[in-house]
């Protein structure tokens, strides 16, 4: 068998393999395109987050959302993520910064996740995913839990705050969606 046949086939299959994990993503409910540390502090201070609270980030992807609250502003964390690859990864990063004891970084689908104990909830997710999941939102968070989208607005609820420049969407249960 010729040599450059293989290398050739290993990486076809390789790159093949490569654009399924980053596309995968995308298709049970929003592609992974890392939110920057700015605007993350800025999603972060809309918020208000502070160290009574929980916060939980839904598609975490890297962990940054998660580890930068524990980090800045002593909160305790909670990133749900479905791709194992970024979970590991998220992991490690809690880990290599001293924060596993205030955080955590959970593998699956966040539509079969409790998120009961949120106190703040972030999500760069796609419209379509974000109008899917109102409904858990009500049903599980507390009155006056805050609730921030980055992009995507919920068709229906009245943002409390709004940062136009950047499209960041501050929601409040119980208020935002009567």
């Amino acid at each position: 068998m010729d040599l450059f046949y293989i290398y050739d086939s290993i990486f076809i299959i390789g790159i093949s393999l490569f654009v399924i994990w980053i596309m995968w993503s995308a298709v049970i409910g929003a592609g992974f395109e890392p939110t920057s540390k700015r605007l993350v502090k800025k999603m972060l201070e809309m918020a208000e987050i502070g160290p009574k609270d929980v916060l939980y980030d839904l598609g975490s992807g890297d962990g940054r959302i998660v580890s930068e609250a524990v980090k800045s502003y002593g909160a305790r964390s909670v990133g749900i993520e479905a791709d194992p690859i970024r979970v590991l990864w998220s992991r490690m990063l809690l880990f290599f910064y001293d924060i596993q004891n205030k955080s955590k970084i959970k593998w699956g689908n966040f539509f079969n996740q409790d998120i009961t104990e949120a106190t703040a909830v972030t999500l760069f997710l796609g419209g379509k995913t974000n109008q899917k999941l109102k409904d858990k939102l009500v049903k599980e968070l507390k009155p006056g839990t805050r609730v921030v989208s980055y992009v995507w607005k919920f068709d229906g609820w009245e943002p409390t705050k709004v940062n136009y420049t950047d499209r960041i969407y501050l929601y409040i249960i119980g208020v935002s969606n009567i």
